[in-house]
């Protein structure tokens, strides 16, 4: 058995195809990272926003709950 690339040289090199190669590689990881990082902001964008969502909620709850004004009879 022997090896197809016998130096890390001829291994980047691919046999001449290494920059498709590893461009190919590269844009792939940097699409995923991307990606990753895109989502890990929207949810926590989702999550602030629903934390302000859910303390508006509990004001009007609270204030529906306790009027501050007593109309007189």
């Amino acid at each position: 058995m022997q090896p197809y690339f016998y130096s890390v040289s001829e291994f980047i090199a691919m046999g001449k195809h290494g920059l498709f190669v590893w461009s190919c590689w590269a844009i792939t990881v940097g699409v995923m990272l991307a990606f990753i990082i895109y989502s890990r902001r929207q949810r926590q964008a989702l999550i602030k926003q629903l934390t302000i969502q859910q303390a508006r909620q509990a004001q009007r709850t609270a204030k529906t709950a306790n009027p501050a004004t007593k109309q007189p009879m």
